[in-house]
């Protein structure tokens, strides 16, 4: 990858490279799938919050969370897929990732398609709950608001100069601010590195009519974080998210765009923080210093 973008150059970035190495973890029988994982540590914490990136981003968009979570003593891991078809392949490859870094429980801070899986990993596994709380980020609750069911069936064959335009048509970087701009560069610049079987399979399952069923999830702690500019996102699926979780916290960004983890990082830190504060001193904490 061809680092260009002011994020990637930042002295951030490439100290989060350095200091948090990248592992692939393979959970499949076959040897073929392979997750990619960043784990801040320390691994003595058990409840760990996981990021889970957007269709377009890999496990590094998340390296503001990484880095500033886990200098306040957080374990925060970015868990990026493999090439996954369906929802039911993704749980079943998620929960063997929890099994093999020995996760019983753990925290989700989901962003666009990865805040919808994390929705359906809590509810497909509500008979045997992982999952202790949600953060969810400029997401959805349906993928029908796509209304790309009828083309999904071909996102495998298309090639991924077509997937990519598809994807930057979200991006938007009309009247924005130098943050959000970089922010679009970075993720711009990750989109790219991305191969056409893992836009395919990512698009397929933003895309075939799916939705969550909230009851079986309303029984934890949730936040919905979003912004309030411009995003991929209409306000219908905003207000939607608002009603299948009547209880949650809301998290509300005056500004970040699509991608506020990167372009207002210290306001989502905080957010997070603040979402993880209720699990200080139970065996549900996710940092080492709030544990009794």
């Amino acid at each position: 990858m061809s680092c260009s973008s002011q994020l990637s150059r930042s002295n951030e970035y490439l100290s989060f490279r350095s200091s948090v190495p990248l592992r692939k973890i393979v959970v499949d029988a076959d040897g073929t799938k392979g997750w990619k994982v960043y784990d801040s540590s320390p691994k003595t914490i058990k409840c760990p919050l996981i990021c889970l990136p957007p269709v377009s981003g890999t496990g590094d968009v998340f390296f503001k969370q990484i880095l500033g979570l886990a200098a306040k003593g957080y374990r925060i891991i970015s868990a990026e897929p493999p090439v996954y078809w369906n929802v039911k392949e993704w749980c079943d490859g998620f929960r063997k990732l929890l099994d093999y870094m020995e996760l019983d429980k753990v925290h989700i801070f989901g962003a666009s398609l990865g805040g919808f899986l994390a929705q359906k990993f809590t509810e497909v596994n509500a008979h045997c709950p992982r999952v202790v709380s949600l953060v969810l980020c400029n997401t959805f609750a349906d993928t029908s608001v796509f209304n790309y069911d009828d083309s999904a069936a071909v996102f495998w064959i298309l090639p991924s100069l077509v997937l990519k335009k598809m994807l930057m048509g979200n991006f938007m970087a009309g009247k924005v601010d130098g943050e959000i701009v970089e922010a679009i560069d970075f993720m711009v610049e990750r989109l790219e590195s991305l191969t056409q079987p893992e836009l395919a399979s990512r698009l397929t399952m933003n895309s075939v009519n799916c939705y969550v069923q909230p009851q079986k999830i309303c029984h934890i702690p949730v936040t919905i974080l979003d912004v309030f500019d411009e995003y991929a996102l209409s306000n219908t699926t905003r207000e939607n998210m608002y009603k299948c979780y009547p209880n949650a916290k809301l998290a509300h960004l005056k500004s970040g765009g699509n991608f506020p983890y990167l372009s207002r990082a210290a306001e989502v830190n905080l957010h997070l923080q603040i979402h993880l504060r209720q699990f200080e001193g139970t065996e549900y904490a996710a940092s080492e210093r709030t544990k009794s």
